[in-house]
């Protein structure tokens, strides 16, 4: 029985760790492009050491599945890469040309795949506390730079919100304090 239940936990890794791939794949794609729109303004030099480590964390859990013999699932990661461009049809009030609301999008995107590729590391590094072939040294390194990537990610996100959202607040309120105010009665 105990046979069975190996094989089980380790099918159960494989289908984990590979919706990881997936989603790394996503995050790549994501993040690149990202990093190619804003090249030539003041977010570029962040975009595009982000996008780098981000494919350099997928190399990582490639390496991961590669020293756990789990094979990669090739399947997913085009569902993956299908979802990210399905990403960019969002409804994001133009048709044709790129919105401000789309680097709030795709930075809130981009945040949440940080925080669970952070989610797979905090995974793996239980597991590499009872497998030797993970380097739990390694793991937390990842961890630890998904973490910033995630603060990074927030502060741009929030910005970037500012950027969209505070300019029609402050309109809402100056329209709101200038309007006549009814008189009591």
């Amino acid at each position: 029985m105990k046979e069975r239940s190996d094989l089980h936990e380790g099918r159960l890794l494989a289908i984990y760790l590979n919706d990881h791939l997936t989603g790394a794949d996503a995050g790549v794609a994501l993040s690149r492009r990202m990093a190619r729109h804003h090249r030539d303004g003041e977010l570029g030099p962040q975009l595009e050491r982000l996008a780098r480590q981000v494919a350099e964390d997928r190399d990582s859990l490639r390496e991961v599945m590669t020293a756990l013999d789990i094979p990669a699932m090739h399947a997913r990661s085009a569902l993956g890469r299908i979802g990210e461009m399905a990403g960019r049809l969002k409804l994001n009030g133009r048709l044709v040309t790129r919105s401000p609301l789309s680097d709030v999008l795709e930075l809130e995107a981009m945040r949440l795949g940080v925080e669970g590729k952070a989610a797979a590391w905090r995974s793996l590094q239980s597991l590499a506390s009872t497998d030797a072939r993970l380097d739990r040294g390694s793991i937390d390194r990842l961890l630890e730079r998904a973490q910033r990537q995630s603060g990074l990610l927030e502060s741009l996100r929030t910005a970037a919100s500012d950027r969209v959202f505070a300019p029609s607040v402050r309109r809402t309120r100056v329209r709101a304090e200038s309007a006549p105010r009814a008189k009591a009665a």
